[in-house]
C-alpha cells in the first residue's frame, strides 16, 4: 500500500507543482495540517531536488496562544535546519479597516505576505490545504450558490505560485501520519468555533450528510471540484480567444458591443460577463449570478440606456456598447478640465490618454477637402483653451445649417455617454471654435483665401 507521502508525490508529479533546483517556501501556521505538510515536503525534498523555508504569519487574534504559535514553528525550524521567516499582522484591526470579517482579513494578511516572498525569493510557496479542506470548501461554495466556477474549489496549483500537495489526502489520513511518528502539533482553539461558517460546515453540516446521506460525501465533493476544475481550464481556453474578438480591454475600463453579446449562447455570454467583470474589477469577488443577468439584460434590448451597478463596479448601456469601470472612476471633480493652448504645441486630454497637436500652416500649402480640422489663423489669433464638453454647450458647426447643441450631435452620432464627459472642445473667450470629430465653427473654419491656418490634429 503507499504511503501518505508517495501519494503526495503523486499530487505533486500530476499537477506538476515542482522543478527540480526550486526554492519553495512552506506555510507553517503549526496545525496538523501545515506541520505533516513539511514534514512530507522534506521527505520528498532529496527526490525532487528542492529547497525548502518555512513561513508563518502571527494573525495577532489570540495573545500569548498566537505567540506560542510561532514558536512552535520557529522551534521546528529550527530542529530541522530550515530557514525561518516570520511576520506578525494586525488582522482585527486591518479588518476593521478594510470592512472584511475576520476570515477574509486574515486569508488576506496570509496571501499578501506569501506574495513578498513568491516575487523575491521562493519560485513556489506550498499550503496544506487537504481533501477534507477542498469537500468543505465546495460545500461552502455550493450553499452560497456558486457556479462552476466556484464548485472547482481550491485549485491545486495557481498561476501566482501556490501549491497545495495535500490536496488528494483527507485531514485524518494526516493526523495519522502525524501520530503514527510522534510528531506534534498545534491546535487552535478557534477551529473548533461554530461561530464560523466554515467550522459548522467541517463539524455539522459534512458529518451530518456523510452520516445520513452519503459515506462518501467528502469523496465526492472533492471530485466534484475535480470535475470542475477540468470544466473551467477548457472555458478559460475558449474564452482568451472569445474575449480577444469581442471584448475592448482598456484597464480597468471594458467595452463590448450588445450585437454581439446576443448572438451568443446564453452559458457562453454568461461567461463572457465574468471575464469582463474580472478584467474591470481585479476579481470576481462578491459577484453573483444576478449581477451578470443584470448586465445581459441591459444588452438583451434592440436599443436603451442604462445603467447598474455590481460590487466594484459600475455598468453603463448607451445606444449599441456596454461599459464596465471601477466605481468611483469618474466625478465631476476629475471629468472636467481646461487646460490654456500653446500654438504651436500638443496638450494630453485627462483620463483619456488622447493627445491634440496643434500646429500653424501656410494658407497656400493646404488641401481643405472636407478636411474638419483646419481653422483660419487672423480669426482665431489669441488666448486659446482646451476643456471638456458641458452641458447646454452649442456651436455653429462648419457645413452644418445653423447652432447646434452638442448633445444633439452626439444623439444623432450614436455617440455613448461615458465618451461624451471628456470630449474635448478649443474655445476662445468663451466660444467653442472647434469640437472633437465635428470640426470647426463655421465662422472659424479655414478657406483657400486664409493667410495662415491652424491644424488641430489627434492621436492616441
Amino acid at each position: 500500500m503507499p504511503t501518505i507521502a508517495d501519494r503526495v508525490l503523486q499530487t505533486i508529479h500530476r499537477y506538476g507543482m515542482f522543478q527540480p533546483g526550486q526554492y519553495a517556501g512552506v506555510a507553517v501556521s503549526g496545525g496538523a495540517d501545515s506541520v505533516a505538510l513539511l514534514h512530507i515536503l522534506l521527505e520528498l525534498a532529496p527526490a525532487l531536488d528542492l529547497r525548502l523555508a518555512v513561513l508563518h504569519l502571527d494573525h495577532m487574534l489570540r495573545g500569548q496562544e498566537s505567540r506560542a504559535d510561532a514558536d512552535f514553528v520557529r522551534d521546528l525550524a529550527g530542529t530541522l535546519g530550515l530557514p525561518f521567516h516570520l511576520a506578525e499582522v494586525d488582522v482585527a484591526g486591518l479588518a476593521a479597516r478594510s470592512g472584511d470579517n475576520l476570515e477574509q482579513a486574515a486569508r488576506s494578511a496570509r496571501y499578501e505576505f506569501f506574495g513578498q516572498f513568491l516575487s523575491r525569493d521562493f519560485n513556489r510557496i506550498a499550503l496544506g490545504h487537504t481533501r477534507s479542506d477542498q469537500a468543505e470548501t465546495v460545500l461552502f461554495r455550493f450553499l452560497r450558490g456558486a457556479g462552476t466556477g466556484g464548485l472547482a474549489g481550491i485549485r491545486p496549483v495557481t498561476s501566482a505560485g501556490f501549491v497545495r500537495p495535500l490536496i488528494d489526502i483527507d485531514r485524518a489520513h494526516v493526523e495519522q501520519y502525524l501520530t503514527s511518528r510522534g510528531i506534534p502539533w498545534r491546535e487552535d482553539a478557534t477551529n473548533r468555533s461554530t461561530d464560523f461558517a466554515r467550522n459548522r460546515i467541517r463539524h455539522e453540516l459534512l458529518p451530518q450528510l456523510t452520516r445520513d446521506w452519503n459515506p462518501s460525501m467528502a469523496e465526492t465533493l472533492a471530485r466534484t471540484a475535480d470535475w470542475a476544475q477540468a470544466e473551467e481550464a477548457w472555458w478559460d481556453h475558449q474564452l482568451s480567444g472569445l474575449a480577444g474578438r469581442i471584448l475592448i480591454c482598456k484597464p480597468p475600463i471594458v467595452l463590448a458591443r450588445v450585437d454581439d453579446l446576443r448572438q451568443l449562447p446564453l452559458a457562453v455570454a454568461r461567461r463572457l460577463i465574468r471575464r469582463a467583470v474580472e478584467i474591470a474589477k481585479g476579481d470576481l469577488r462578491s459577484i453573483g449570478f444576478e449581477h451578470v443577468e443584470a448586465i445581459l439584460a441591459m444588452a438583451a434590448t434592440t436599443e436603451g440606456s442604462g445603467r447598474t451597478q455590481a460590487p466594484g463596479l459600475d455598468i453603463y448601456r448607451s445606444f449599441e456598447w456596454l461599459r464596465l469601470a471601477p466605481i468611483g472612476r469618474e466625478t465631476l471633480e476629475n471629468r472636467n478640465f481646461r487646460l490654456p493652448l500653446t500654438i504651436p504645441g500638443s496638450v494630453t486630454i485627462p483620463q483619456t490618454g488622447i493627445v491634440i497637436h496643434l500646429q500653424l500652416i501656410d494658407g497656400r500649402d493646404c488641401s481643405y477637402n472636407e478636411e474638419m480640422g483646419r481653422l483660419d489663423w487672423d480669426r482665431v489669433s489669441g488666448a486659446l483653451e482646451l476643456r471638456n464638453w458641458r452641458p447646454g454647450d452649442q456651436y455653429h458647426p462648419a457645413g452644418g445649417d445653423g447652432t447646434v447643441k452638442l448633445k444633439t450631435l452626439f444623439q444623432n452620432s450614436r455617440i455613448p455617454l461615458w465618451e461624451r464627459r471628456a470630449w474635448p472642445v478649443i474655445t476662445r473667450a468663451d466660444r467653442i471654435i472647434w469640437t472633437r470629430r465635428f470640426g470647426p465653427a463655421m465662422e472659424y473654419v479655414a478657406t483657400p483665401d486664409s493667410r495662415l491656418v491652424l491644424c488641430v490634429r489627434e492621436t492616441e
